[in-house]
């Protein structure tokens, strides 16, 4: 086991650090000044936690920690001082400390600061490990396997693949796994939003244009089709093509053949077509807004992409990865969150999906004051309760405890809400038992161990948020002990 280093030039504070911290069963080693700290770490030797002083004779604490995160950036580095003032505390976080203890500080909590941060350089160590090899996408719930085990499938085909899934989940990233594993992947994977084009500038966008065929066009231009020869063309937002163009884009499909706008000569284009829509085609042919031809023609392989609310144990992994990409952009230290605001994460329905999980990591990578994220440091839209959701997988945060959320595989297409444990002392039994019923009837399999993990995980969030992710205090409420409670986070997949 690592030791925890301590830097301060005051012997005082030194003795206290270590009798404290040799208490808790914590290994310590002390220093009086940067400069035989940094001859320890060049013998090869490294901390599992550095706790300096800012101020310190023959060198400060900020340049010490400038060194020290060169040589080992993942480090949590704890900076203490007298000198209370912003421009310290605005240094510190700017160099990347883990964070910032005010002298004279109250020692029961400056071990459990201490605590808190060998706990995130564990964590963090492992998660350097699996961030070793990031994957195209990511994903460990069930639903996301089928869609990767689809793509394997998928990979020696060059069928025509319709994409559905809510805004924001991904839609894009299967369509270019899916180029990616096939044999046109040498080709070149061309994308076109059609919704987001005017309708006068999607024909000329899809099948290029003659010189002179209107107002503008001063030369000949390639389409999108001819673009992507050889290779994929991704329609996205399909169900917002306007009908004309259905009927143009229905005959390219059927014979491979078009004209560009004011052209007369046909032209051919070898291509693979891969549609995505978040709407109700079905429900658009119905409506006479879609050519159920064209729907037949493109809904030969159909891939459904889950919603984020429907695989909340792949949240915590994509926010690390998102967090890490943030850092990486930006140039800083990738920061970390705390289980209470992890907790909170997972208990959000992120009606934007995957893309307003990473909007909201960039969003904490520029505004969280330190590098380990508390739930308090989470943007005003995950502060409030998220509403009750009726639909695959929809879970209904209690009233009582906003965060009592487990993460959790769809166990059915139309699973209902876990229980509310706010809404009376026997309600929440009688709501546990219809899912039950529910699921017994349905035929699920491993029922029991289904709810049961869903139960435990919703507790255990629940105390996290309760005690602002302290471990040992929620164990403590729960009546369970420390090493069980380490035990339910790893099997549930509740780690951050």
């Amino acid at each position: 086991m690592k030791s925890i280093w301590v830097v301060d030039d005051d012997h005082s504070i030194r003795f206290v650090l270590e009798k404290a911290l040799s208490r808790e069963g914590l290994p310590v080693r002390s220093f009086s000044n940067g400069r035989d700290l940094l001859a320890a770490l060049d013998e090869g030797d490294s901390p599992q936690v550095l706790v300096s002083d800012i101020r310190m004779p023959g060198g400060s604490g900020l340049d010490l920690l400038a060194k020290v995160k060169e040589k080992l950036p993942g480090l949590p580095v704890i900076i203490m001082t007298a000198y209370s003032d912003l421009d310290s505390a605005v240094s510190a976080f700017q160099g990347g400390a883990f964070e910032y203890l005010p002298k004279p500080f109250d020692l029961p909590r400056a071990v459990e600061l201490i605590r808190r941060a060998q706990e995130e350089s564990q964590r963090e160590a492992v998660a350097e490990e699996a961030a070793a090899q990031v994957p195209e996408m990511l994903g460990q719930a069930p639903a996301m396997q089928d869609v990767f085990r689809a793509i394997g499938r998928l990979s020696q085909s060059n069928v025509t693949v319709m994409i559905t899934g809510e805004s924001g989940s991904g839609k894009e990233l299967v369509a270019r796994a899916l180029h990616k594993h096939s044999p046109r992947a040498d080709g070149p994977f061309v994308a076109i939003n059609t919704a987001a084009i005017p309708k006068d500038l999607l024909e000329s966008e899809l099948f290029g244009h003659e010189r002179g065929a209107f107002t503008g066009a001063q030369a000949t231009r390639r389409g999108r089709f001819e673009q992507a020869d050889g290779g994929t063309l991704f329609l996205d937002e399909i169900g917002d093509m306007p009908l004309d163009l259905q009927t143009r884009l229905l005959r390219v499909l059927s014979d491979g053949q078009f004209y560009r706008v004011g052209g007369h000569s046909p032209l051919r284009s070898n291509v693979r077509v891969i549609a995505a829509t978040h709407q109700n085609l079905e429900e658009r042919v119905r409506q006479g807004a879609f050519r159920e031809d064209l729907f037949h023609r493109l809904n030969v392989i159909r891939l459904r992409l889950p919603p984020l609310r429907e695989r909340r144990e792949d949240i915590p992994m994509l926010a690390r990865y998102f967090l890490q990409r943030s850092a990486t952009e930006l140039g800083v230290e990738a920061k970390r969150l705390s289980d209470a605001a992890l907790a909170r994460m997972v208990g959000f329905d992120f009606p934007g999906n995957v893309r307003q999980l990473e909007n909201i990591c960039h969003w904490l990578s520029v505004m969280a004051p330190s590098q380990l994220i508390e739930a308090k440091d989470l943007p005003q839209e995950l502060m409030v309760a998220p509403t009750p959701v009726a639909g695959p997988a929809g879970v209904a945060a209690p009233a009582a405890a906003p965060l009592a959320e487990a993460p959790q595989a769809p166990l059915s297409s139309a699973a209902p809400a876990l229980p509310s444990f706010g809404a009376g002392p026997d309600a929440w039994v009688a709501e546990m038992a219809r899912e039950a019923r529910r699921l017994l009837a349905a035929g699920e399999p491993d029922v029991w161990d289904a709810l049961t993990r869903r139960f435990e995980a919703s507790l255990i969030l629940t105390a996290l948020d309760v005690t602002r992710g302290r471990r040992i205090e929620a164990a403590q409420k729960l009546g369970i002990g420390r090493n069980t409670i380490t035990r339910k986070i790893q099997e549930l997949g509740l780690e951050p």
